[in-house]
C-alpha cells in the first residue's frame, strides 16, 4: 500500500500512485490543519485514490495531536462519510 506524506515545504499531503501524485493543499493555525484542496491525476480518478490520500492525511493529523477543518468539499463529504474521524474536526 502506498503511504501518505506530509510535504512541509509545500505544504501538502502527497500520495504518489504510478507514477502520479494525489496530493492535500493545506494551511496551519494554532493547533489545526485546515485542507484547502485535494486533486487526484485526472488519469487516475474514480479509484478512491483521494479517500486513501485524505485517510492518511486524517491519520497523521490525528498522532500529531491536531484538529482538521474541511476547506474543501471533497474533505467535508469523507469526514461526513467517516464518523471514526468525527472527533479531529475543530
Amino acid at each position: 500500500m502506498n503511504r501518505v506524506r506530509d510535504n512541509k515545504s509545500l505544504r501538502r499531503f502527497e500520495l504518489d500512485v504510478e507514477g502520479g501524485v494525489a496530493f492535500a493543499n493545506y494551511r496551519l493555525a494554532p493547533g489545526t490543519v485546515i485542507i484547502t484542496h485535494t486533486e487526484t491525476p485526472s488519469r487516475l480518478r474514480g479509484r478512491g485514490i483521494a479517500s486513501q490520500l485524505v485517510a492518511g492525511a486524517l491519520e497523521m493529523i490525528r498522532a500529531d495531536g491536531l484538529k482538521v477543518v474541511a476547506g474543501c468539499g471533497f474533505v467535508a463529504g469523507y469526514l461526513q462519510k467517516h464518523p471514526e474521524f468525527a472527533g479531529l474536526e475543530a
